[in-house]
């Protein structure tokens, strides 16, 4: 793989090269609730064709920290709400940040290779939780890099994806599985459904200098979207992100983090353990994440209000984008008992639609 981005300007800032790179591949920058994105302009028929068919979608909205060090897995697993020391070279699993109080901080998806544990989230909390997180290292052996200035993450979906891998000699790996070759990393996503028929999904960890290259290689069988169009594919597999403005709103069962395998009860300790621990076996899980859609209108920004049959706030929106084909998708959390009686977001009722995964319902009073 080349060393230098073909295409991306020489002059380009070395603080931000993000609005050169969306250049050199074709699309317009932008920044949202999430964070920087890169915007194609295609129509919605274009679009879900491209998911189904086999997409690449740049996705700046993540950031990375990279841990090292012979005591690294066994700080995080001190500190974060899943296994993180049984994580094998080659695994990954979903993982979260909780303050005192049981609140999320934030939320990863994170894997481990032969150098060093790895760590994805939202870009704009990454340097905060890294700051956070090294407070408490003290004497282990453990040192925490942001490193999202050098590396750009890709999403790739669809029929042709595990093909157009391949072709390049990249892994394809399985759900929750992570390989690498020539300095790029594939992770296995949980595949979403559209219309019925299977879109796998895998994210890909490029350095910044062969992002261009990368992204060349693909494209040759691979169609781009929007950054946008794959938080819909996020929001459609039920898996929530924490973003800047729902950071401390929720304990994980809110938003049925330990339903995808976010939280493992038996790891012992982390901050706001007991809390989230509590709230599991005490019959108080009486919040929950729903998906939803609306009609064509103003999207619903993270963290806004979702509101009861009775017009107060209920719960709060985790995430949202737009249908390819029209209206808004979203996950919310709020009461059980609100659903029944109809909730609505941004001034239009939401239809509320079956996650991909049972959510239990709640102990009886």
């Amino acid at each position: 793989m080349s060393s230098a981005a073909p295409g991306l300007p020489s002059d380009a800032p070395a603080t931000d090269p993000l609005p050169a790179l969306a250049a050199a591949v074709g699309a317009r920058p932008l920044d949202d609730h999430y964070g920087p994105g890169f915007e194609f302009g295609i129509d919605g028929q274009t679009a879900r064709d491209r998911i189904t068919g086999g997409f690449v979608a740049a996705l700046p909205d993540l950031g990375l920290i990279r841990v090292t060090g012979d005591d690294g897995a066994k700080f995080l697993h001190s500190q974060l709400t899943n296994t993180i020391e049984q994580l094998a070279v080659g695994d990954a699993g979903w993982n979260g940040y909780c303050t005192a109080k049981g609140r999320m901080l934030g939320s990863f998806i994170d894997w481990r290779d032969a150098e060093a544990i790895w760590l994805a989230a939202s870009r704009p909390l990454v340097a905060g939780l890294r700051q956070r997180l090294s407070m408490f290292v003290l004497r282990a052996k453990a040192r925490l890099d942001d490193v999202s200035g050098g590396f750009l993450m890709l999403g790739v979906g669809g029929e042709r994806a595990a093909t157009a891998l391949a072709a390049r000699g990249w892994p394809a790996p399985g759900v929750m599985k992570a390989g690498a070759s020539a300095g790029i990393a594939v992770i296995g996503l949980p595949e979403v459904s559209l219309g019925g028929q299977p879109v796998p999904r895998w994210l890909l960890r490029v350095p910044l200098n062969d992002v261009i290259a990368t992204w060349s290689a693909l494209a040759d069988s691979l169609a781009p979207v929007s950054t946008e169009t794959w938080r819909w594919t996020e929001i459609l597999s039920g898996v929530p992100r924490i973003v800047e403005a729902t950071r401390e709103a929720f304990v994980p069962q809110m938003v049925n983090f330990e339903l995808v395998g976010g939280v493992d009860f038996k790891k012992g300790c982390y901050p706001g353990q007991e809390i989230v621990a509590r709230s599991q076996y005490l019959g108080k899980l009486k919040r929950r994440m729903f998906l939803g859609h609306l009609d064509a209108g103003e999207l619903p920004a993270p963290g806004s209000d979702v509101i009861g049959a009775d017009g107060a706030p209920a719960g709060q929106v985790v995430m949202a984008a737009r249908h390819p084909m029209g209206g808004i998708d979203l996950l919310f959390e709020c009461p059980t008992a609100t659903i029944d009686g109809g909730v609505s977001a941004a001034g239009r009722r939401i239809t509320v639609s079956p996650l991909p995964y049972p959510v239990p319902q709640p102990a009886a009073a």
